[in-house]
Order: C-alpha cells, then structure tokens, then sequence
C-alpha cells in the first residue's frame, strides 16, 4: 500500500484525469485517490482496487455509462457514482460489467439510468450498494440491477428502491440474499432462469415483489413482501415455472399473494410451497385457469379477503393441500389432535363472479352482493363450485410449529402481527 502511494504521490485530482490515474495504475495495486469530485465516463481494463473511502464522488456527466470494467479481479468499493447517460438502447448505467470475478460494493449509485449492468459476467460480488434511477415515471426508469447470462453471482445487502426492476435474464445459480427493495415495479424479476436462490429479502412498496417467468429449479425462501397494491400488485407471481420451492415467506398486505399462471408448465414437474404464511391480502392464491400438481402444505393462510381464486371458471381442486391453517375454517378438534375433525373447503357461489370480473371486487361486502350471496348459499340456484379442499386442516395456528414439523420435517413461520409493520432484520437466521 505504502509503496503504491509512493510512486503515484505526484498524481492528484487536480494532476491528472481519472481515467490517466486508473491507466497509470499497475495491475492490481489501489489507484490513488483523494476526496473530491472526478469526472468519467471511465474504463477499468485491468484488474484495480478503486477504493473512494466514503469520501469520492465519480461523476459521468450525463455522458454512456460512468464506469466500464472490462477487466476481471477488479474492486469497486466505498464510492458515490452519479451522472450517467440516458439511453435505455444502450444500457447506460453507474456501472457497467462485461467481465468476471469482480467484487462491487458499499457504493452509494444515485441519478443514473441503470444502476448495475452485467452482461455474460460470472461469479462477481455485488454486496451492500445503494441503487436509485432517474426521477421519472416507473416504465421509464432503469433497472437497479441488470444481469443478462451472468450466472454464479452473489447479490447482497444491496438497497434497490426508486427503480424500475432488479432483473435476471438467461442467469442460473445466482445467490440473492439479505436484499431490500421499495418504490419500484417489479423489486425482483426473473426471465428464462434455473437454480436461483432468492432468501432473506425485504420488499415492500412495489407494484410486485417477485415474478418468475419461464424458470426452474429455484428456491424463494424466508422473503418478507408486503404492500404490493394495484390493480397488477402481487407479492410472488409465477408463469411457466418448474420444480420451484417456496419456503417460509411472509406475503402480507398485497392486492394478490401468490399468482399461479401455467405453473408448473412440465406436466412431469411440481412446484411445492411449505410454511409460507399468506395474510391480510385481497386474494391470497391466485390462479389463472385449472392448474395441478402444486404442493401446498403447512402454509398459513389469515384473514385474506378471498383466500383462493381461480379465473377462468377454473378449480384448483387437483392440486395437493394438506395441513395448511385457514382463518375461515369453521370446524372443530373434538379430538384435541390439532386437525380440524371436517376438511377445509372453498366453495364458490355468487362470490365466483368477480374473479373473471375484477371490477365487481368493488362491491365486495357491499349490502346487496352480500345479501345475494347468502341466498345463493341457503338456496343455490345454480350449483356451487368446489375450488380446493384441505382434508387435513390445521386446527389453530399456535399448533402448527407443533404439527408441520412433525408431518412434514420442518417448522413454519407463526405469524406474529405486531412484526408486520417492522423493518426486516437482515441478520435475522433461521
């Protein structure tokens, strides 16, 4: 360190340009910077530490992306980055990787298109950043983070918020954890995607938390989505998706939970979802047409407007449900086992109206409908719809630590409403 200062003390903010420090720099040594302010857009075609401790500002001047690394084994650290170009054609970004093996962190990016873009980049590092876009509308907006056939990463810590989307295109085997992202549309989106792990995020604020479409064989566990509202908002949607497990999320207060559409797509496949806990949304699973071979077991779902919708005069009657805890259950444990001694089931009458005609949700619980529906109820004039049955309900959802971990090997999440409103502790371990 001290001999790198050495031979570049000559060289100052004021002496030479950033990008002549960076050139200057031999490889892998710590370019030598002083606070203030330099200006890109830059290139990094060697391997370097660039280390603003907190205390340099790169700015791009309005001008394509503001750094470039091209070079593998380069370090970005402690730096405020700013001013990039607005072309969405060209992906301008704060930073831009089309290399491998880099590690990107504790950076504050602000007023830049794109945030973080990689392209064909594996096995970088991109831990505890701050991203923001321009201050447009949501669509025209860039993504916090962009990786397009990037796979191996490691994306963590990082705080998206006032973007258009995280996204992943083409990747496999990426690790996003400890995340949070607010204020954006989609807070992470995947495309044709395999063997992603997703755990331990925070979203809130979004229009959807998590989509997946065209995926497999990708694990979502421990996510913590609330207030995904609107008309399109969802806490986790899916499409074309295989071989997918969701494990113990919490998806509360969002206009749709869980969104199913052609999933799993394999007829071979199945997609399995245990001891999530699904509250206080205005639809808690939604189907989009009769779908099977989804495993729901030891999930809990509370005080959801309608629990379980299914479009297009669909059921979901052909999927596995099985020790799940239900709000509405309305039957008994004379046997003190912890099992409701009837099945749980959801049975449409009026109500199945408005999940092909999402504008009649207005007058849901209005006097009239209501009325309406409970003499469908007394006196059916057409016959009712099963949507799902539960044959082995989950009586009280005190018991279903108790319950699930015996039947199914692991413990669920109790719903604890006084955490609902609270910040995620990104420490928080299972």
């Amino acid at each position: 360190m001290f001999t790198v200062f050495v031979i570049f003390s000559s060289l100052t903010a004021t002496a030479a340009t950033l990008q002549e420090l960076i050139d200057q720099t031999p490889e892998g040594a710590l370019v030598p910077l002083v606070p203030g302010v330099y200006y890109g857009p830059v290139v990094i075609n060697h391997s370097i530490i660039l280390d603003g401790q907190n205390k340099v500002t790169i700015d791009g001047q309005g001008k394509e992306s503001v750094i470039r690394i091209t070079a593998d084994g380069v370090t970005l650290q402690n730096l405020t980055i700013t001013g990039s170009g607005k072309s969405h054609d060209q992906v301008h970004a704060g930073i831009s990787v089309t290399s491998s093996h880099n590690i990107i962190q504790n950076n504050i990016i602000h007023h830049t298109l794109f945030g973080i873009d990689l392209k064909e980049s594996n096995e970088n590092k991109v831990i505890g950043n701050d991203i923001s876009s321009f201050q447009e509308d949501l669509g025209l907006r860039g993504d916090g983070i962009r990786a397009w056939a990037s796979n191996n990463n490691i994306f963590r810590k990082n705080s998206i918020h006032d973007s258009r989307d995280m996204i992943i295109w083409y990747s496999d085997g990426n690790l996003i954890e400890y995340n949070k992202g607010w204020n954006n549309r989609y807070s992470l989106h995947f495309m044709y995607t395999g063997a992603n792990t997703v755990r331990f995020n925070n979203y809130w604020d979004s229009a959807v938390g998590i989509f997946m479409m065209y995926s497999h064989d990708s694990v979502l566990s421990h996510n913590y989505i609330r207030h995904a509202i609107g008309t399109t908002g969802m806490g986790i949607g899916m499409k074309e998706v295989d071989n997918m497990r969701l494990v113990e999320n919490r998806i509360v207060y969002c206009s749709t939970g869980i969104y199913l559409d052609q999933s799993p797509f394999d007829p071979l496949n199945f997609n399995v979802l245990l001891g999530n806990t699904i509250a206080y949304n205005t639809q808690g699973v939604v189907f989009h047409s009769t779908l099977k071979q989804n495993v729901f077991k030891g999930n809990q779902f509370i005080g959801n407007l309608t629990p379980i919708a299914v479009h297009s005069n669909g059921t979901a009657k052909d999927n596995i449900w099985e020790a799940n805890y239900w709000s509405e259950y309305e039957g008994f444990d004379r046997d003190k086992n912890g099992f409701g001694d009837s099945p749980f089931t959801n049975i449409v009458y009026l109500d199945q109206l408005w999940m092909d005609k999402p504008w009649l949700q207005f007058y849901f619980a209005s006097p009239v409908l209501s009325i309406m529906n409970l003499l469908a109820k007394l006196a059916p004039i057409s016959e009712p719809k099963l949507l799902m049955s539960d044959a082995k309900p989950i009586f009280s959802s005190g018991d279903q630590l108790r319950l699930s971990a015996e039947i199914m090997g692991y413990v669920p999440p109790v719903l604890d409403e006084d955490d609902l409103d609270e910040d995620w502790d990104e420490d928080e371990k299972d």
